[in-house]
């Protein structure tokens, strides 16, 4: 992928990686809009030179007045990153973890399809473009004190893999970026392992320039992830992960 001019639409990028992409893809040369809930946040990317847009991915209504007022100010849009995320805790011996299953599923993978169903169009008719889903680590070994977190960007994983399949021969490419934990948002305070959100965006548009750009983006960090069935580690991994579960408030003490 060329780095250097792309016309990008990084949605969920208000804050953390997309954030920090964003101003990536610009550095390369990219012209770059952000899409986001934060007012606050999008000022201060306004201020920072981005073309910025108001965005709920849970409200098809603001996802198809976005994409209007994108692709009139952006007709040349090639690229768009669709990243909308909520990590929250759930303790599935108490039914009330549903309404966060149901908010994480809204957002994580229906505003995904959301994003998706409204530039597909545009992207199709351009004869060229790419998406650019990001899933977690999480998809392929999960954190079992956020089971629907890992549930539904194992989904968005799946569904990347059926767009590719269904967008081939239109010039549109799917690729899927998959983030380990990045010290950002607090990550680091919970998980020292964290990387360093500098080092792993650099590795990030390492990957993406590479010819031809990998369907995965992988950095190093998130390989045991992402291949624990295939290494024989998984097992071992998700019981050393469920220790974690001690931080549910039911279970201290």
């Amino acid at each position: 992928m060329d780095l250097s001019n792309r016309t990008v639409l990084i949605v969920g990028g208000t804050s953390g990686i997309g954030r920090e992409l964003a101003r990536r893809f610009a550095a390369a040369g990219s012209t770059v809009a952000v899409g986001g809930r934060s007012p606050e946040a999008l000022v201060e990317l306004a201020r920072e030179g981005f073309g910025t847009t108001s965005i709920d991915v849970t409200d098809s209504a603001s996802v198809a007045s976005a994409r209007d007022s994108v692709l009139a100010r952006y007709p040349e849009l090639d690229t768009v990153v669709t990243m909308p995320g909520v990590m929250l805790l759930e303790d599935l011996r108490d039914p009330a973890h549903f309404e966060a299953a149901e908010t994480t599923i809204d957002t994580n993978l229906l505003g995904t399809i959301r994003v998706i169903d409204a530039f597909t169009p545009h992207l199709v008719r351009r004869g060229a473009g790419t998406f650019i889903t990001v899933t977690s680590g999480i998809a392929f070994l999960p954190f079992p004190p956020m089971p629907t977190y890992a549930a539904s960007k194992a989904a968005v994983h799946a569904y990347s893999e059926a767009l590719r399949a269904q967008l081939d021969g239109t010039g549109v490419s799917v690729v899927e970026l998959v983030p380990p934990a990045v010290a950002t948002a607090g990550q680091e305070k919970v998980n020292p392992h964290a990387l360093p959100l500098d080092d792993f965006a650099t590795e990030v548009m390492q990957l993406l320039s590479e010819d031809p750009t990998p369907r995965e983006i992988l950095v190093k960090g998130v390989l045991m992830h992402r291949w624990a069935e295939r290494d024989g580690t998984y097992d071992d991994l998700v019981a050393q992960r469920s220790q974690a579960l001690a931080m549910l408030p039911s279970r201290e003490g």
